[in-house]
């Protein structure tokens, strides 16, 4: 399976993540989320700057995010996000992520990303990027 498709990345939990219990504070699941779909997108866009350096360039937002917390992660975890690519059409690519503790789900989220201009406009995927996708998701 290609890096995108179905990508995972090892994470540790510091202090700065927990409450003074040594819990992970909900919103930070939030910035694992984005780590994981950066680390897929950058398996297979190597430079992810540069999508905003060519001739027809794009960035992303978050457009829609729901997340389910099954068990709490806590200080000194390791934890594993996974990230799968459900989809890559016209300007949006939805994701299918997954936080895990070993083989416990901790949380999970689809989130939908948006292609937009440097201005924050709406935009399909350029050219390029679009038939990149397409192998991806074929």
């Amino acid at each position: 399976m290609h890096p995108l498709r179905t990508n995972r990345s090892d994470y540790r939990i510091y202090f700065e993540d927990t409450d003074v219990t040594g819990i992970v504070y909900h919103a930070n699941y939030v910035k694992y989320f984005e780590r994981g779909r950066t680390e897929a997108l950058r398996a297979s866009f190597s430079d992810l700057g540069a999508l905003m350096e060519t001739d027809d360039p794009c960035t992303f937002a978050v457009a829609g995010l729901d997340i389910r917390y099954k068990v709490p992660a806590k200080l000194d975890d390791i934890i594993t996000v996974e990230t799968i690519l459900q989809s890559a059409k016209g300007a949006k690519m939805i994701f299918d992520q997954k936080i895990w503790r070993g083989e416990t789900l901790l949380a999970e989220a689809v989130v939908t990303v948006a292609v937009i201009t440097l201005e924050g406009r709406p935009r399909r995927m350029p050219e390029a990027m679009n038939q990149r996708m397409d192998e991806l998701t074929g």
